[in-house]
């Protein structure tokens, strides 16, 4: 992957964009005036800008930029807030306290809600196999500033992880955590427009029964999935399926 800066402050972002490349084992190129466009084409390689508030992740397939935004966590955040119910959390029965683990991070939106509902003396761990996604939205959730104090300390509190969640698990202690949780990114689920551009960096490898069985066991109460309505993925895997009427469903294995 290139790192560069953004065409502003370069001078000043220089360091940080090296520093950034070494941490995650890219390349730096000077931005020197060139567009992210050029530089894409010249190497034939995604490109990671570095901005002064905001980075972003450019894919060389031309495929729309993507950078962090928690998206729809901030108005399930207000509902939360105002003491509305939220899908996830009555799925995965989230209280103040708990531990969960995030299998497939994303752009974090339900581990936002997570973290606000778990609190300070809780625990959320978001697994990212995708280098360039789990490095935006690692500096995303430190750096975004909402206007609610209780949203920016839930960012703050997730532990991203980058690493593939079989590995991941196979490393945790048995009930090491209260929920485990998966959300695989297939197609149908980024499809809508501002994240675009994680199709190229999304991780698409198939839940299988050995990383259920895995979940299972680091997993004290329950192990939580959500999927396409018309997923036979629940069944297959042993998910008892939450009715509701919605495009996506949770299921759960108590």
């Amino acid at each position: 992957m290139i790192i560069t800066t953004a065409g502003k402050n370069a001078t000043r972002l220089k360091n940080k964009a090296q520093e950034v490349a070494v941490s995650i084992d890219g390349m730096f190129v000077d931005r020197d005036g060139h567009s992210i466009s050029s530089i894409i084409s010249k190497y034939n390689d995604h490109v990671l800008m570095i901005g002064v508030d905001k980075i972003s992740y450019h894919p060389k397939d031309d495929s729309t930029p993507f950078f962090f935004h928690p998206n729809s966590s901030m108005f399930r955040v207000k509902q939360i807030l105002r003491g509305e119910k939220d899908a996830f959390i009555e799925a995965s029965l989230l209280k103040e306290g708990m531990k969960i683990l995030d299998c497939t991070l994303g752009l974090a939106s339900d581990a936002i809600v997570a973290s606000l509902v778990t609190g300070r003396r809780g625990a959320v761990v978001g697994v990212e196999s995708s280098r360039a996604i789990s490095f935006v939205v690692k500096s995303g959730l430190q750096v975004w500033e909402s206007n609610s104090k209780e949203m920016n300390d839930a960012m703050r509190r997730i532990d991203v992880v980058h690493e593939n969640h079989y590995d991941f698990l196979k490393k945790q202690h048995d009930n090491s955590f209260d929920v485990v949780y998966f959300d695989p990114m297939f197609e149908s689920t980024i499809s809508s427009p501002g994240i675009q551009g994680l199709k190229s960096s999304a991780d698409y490898g198939v839940l299988t029964d050995t990383i259920i069985k895995e979940a299972k066991r680091v997993a004290s109460e329950r192990v939580v999935m959500k999927d396409n309505k018309s997923s036979t993925k629940f069944n297959d895997l042993g998910f008892s399926v939450i009715k509701r009427n919605a495009s996506f469903l949770y299921g759960v294995i108590e």
